[in-house]
C-alpha cells in the first residue's frame, strides 16, 4: 500500500494581485468550497477552547443538508478543551490530518496521531489537548445521535487508517476502495466516516442518487467530480457538500491516487413531519 498523505495546509491570505476566478459555488443541490477560500479570515474561535481555531465547512441548513456539521480544527501547542462539546445529544467523529493530540474519554487517555480516527458517543465526558510542540489539525464531524428504542448506544472507537483494511468495490480490480472506521453492518451507528480511494483511472461509473447527505474533503490527489448536472475539477484541500439525492459520480484521471474523507448518515428511518 502506498504511504498515506493528508492535505492540511490551511490559512494565510491570497495576495492583492490574485484574480477573483474561483471554483467556489453554492447551489440548491451541492456546494464546493475550494482550499483557496479557507483563509485566516474565515476561522472561528470556539467557546471553552484554548489556542484553537476552526474552519466550519458545513452546518445544518433548512432545505439543504440538515444532519451534520463538519469542522477543520487547528490546535496550537498547549491548547485544547476540557469542554469540547456543548450539546449532550451530539456524537463526534474525529480524523487527524497532521500532528498529534490526546483525547481523554471517561478518564482514559488516547493518543491520536496523523491518520488516527476516533468516534465519541453522544453524552460522553471527554477532553482534548495538544501536549506536543507542534500544531495539530483534525476534522471534526458533529451529528445529533438518533436514539432508537430498544437499540443500545454505540461504543467509542479509537483506531488508525493503517490498522483498517481497504475494501475494494466489486468488479473494479481494486481501482475503487473504501476504508471503513465504523462497521457498516452495525445498526447502532447512525453515521459513517470513511476514506475513499481511487487509483488512477478509477471511476464511479454511474450517477449515485441516494438519501444520504455527504461531506467530502479531498485528502490527496485530484479528479473530476460530477455533482448534479455539473462536472467540477477538485483537488487536495477542496470540500464538497452534498444534500440528499444530489446525483454524483467521479473520474480519477491521475497521475496519483485520489482520496477523500467521506461523511454520510445511515441506518435510520427518514423523519416524517
Amino acid at each position: 500500500m502506498n504511504p498515506s498523505t493528508y492535505y492540511s495546509a490551511l490559512g494565510g491570505l491570497p495576495s492583492q494581485t490574485q484574480t477573483l476566478s474561483s471554483k467556489a459555488v453554492f447551489t440548491t443541490a451541492y456546494a464546493v468550497i475550494p482550499k483557496t477560500v479557507m483563509t485566516d479570515i474565515v476561522t472561528s474561535l470556539l467557546p471553552h477552547w484554548d489556542r484553537t481555531r476552526a474552519w466550519i465547512l458545513a452546518r445544518p441548513m433548512t432545505g439543504f443538508a440538515e444532519t451534520f456539521s463538519q469542522y477543520i480544527v487547528e490546535i496550537l501547542p498547549g491548547g485544547g478543551s476540557a469542554r469540547p462539546e456543548p450539546d449532550a445529544r451530539v456524537q463526534a467523529a474525529l480524523f487527524v490530518v497532521s500532528g498529534c493530540m490526546a483525547v481523554t474519554l471517561d478518564g482514559e487517555k488516547h493518543e491520536l496521531k496523523t491518520g488516527s480516527f476516533a468516534y465519541v458517543p453522544a453524552g460522553s465526558v471527554w477532553t482534548i489537548s495538544n501536549d506536543t510542540g507542534e500544531v495539530v489539525r483534525f476534522h471534526w464531524v458533529r451529528k445529533v445521535f438518533k436514539v432508537v428504542d430498544g437499540l443500545e448506544a454505540p461504543p467509542a472507537i479509537f483506531s488508525h487508517e493503517d490498522d483498517c483494511a481497504m475494501h475494494p468495490m466489486p468488479d473494479t480490480d481494486g481501482r475503487w476502495a473504501t476504508t471503513r472506521f465504523i462497521d457498516p453492518s452495525d445498526p447502532r451507528y447512525d453515521m459513517h466516516l470513511n476514506i475513499v480511494t481511487f487509483e488512477p483511472g478509477g471511476t464511479i461509473p454511474f450517477m449515485e442518487t441516494h438519501v444520504m447527505e455527504h461531506g467530502l474533503y479531498v485528502l490527496e490527489g485530484k479528479a473530476v467530480y460530477r455533482l448534479n448536472a455539473d462536472w467540477v475539477e477538485v483537488e487536495a484541500g477542496d470540500f464538497m457538500w452534498l444534500r440528499a439525492f444530489c446525483p454524483q459520480a467521479c473520474y480519477a484521471g491521475g497521475p496519483g491516487r485520489f482520496r477523500y474523507l467521506l461523511y454520510k448518515d445511515v441506518n435510520r428511518h427518514a423523519d416524517l413531519w
